[in-house]
């Protein structure tokens, strides 16, 4: 795992940090404060081109869709097929959290 390199303590303090956040406005305040527009944008976007690869969509639909280069939906998809499987729980998540709020 690449990640084992931050596992040094200051990354734990950051991932509980995140754990912390409470609400969508609590996200919302955390990243504008800790991240760029555009590094921010990057994750968002990345996982919206991870959720459209979930519903197998072409990379001519994903790209039109999210405004991705070929580039960033390849590098996503071997996350989803060759990663630690962080993002593709987290999309399945979200998608079961939407199908629960649609049956509400």
């Amino acid at each position: 795992m690449k990640i084992d390199k931050i596992q040094d303590g200051h990354g734990d303090e950051f991932f509980r940090s995140l754990l912390a956040l409470e609400t969508l406005e609590d996200c919302y305040n955390y990243f504008d404060d800790l991240m760029t527009l555009k590094e921010l944008d990057s994750m968002i976007q990345r996982f919206e081109v991870a959720k459209l690869l979930v519903l197998n969509k072409t990379y001519t639909d994903i790209a039109e869709a999210t405004g991705s280069s070929t580039t960033t939906i390849s590098r996503v998809k071997r996350i989803i097929d060759e990663g630690n499987g962080g993002l593709l729980e987290m999309v399945h998540r979200i998608e079961e959290q939407d199908d629960r709020d649609l049956h509400r």
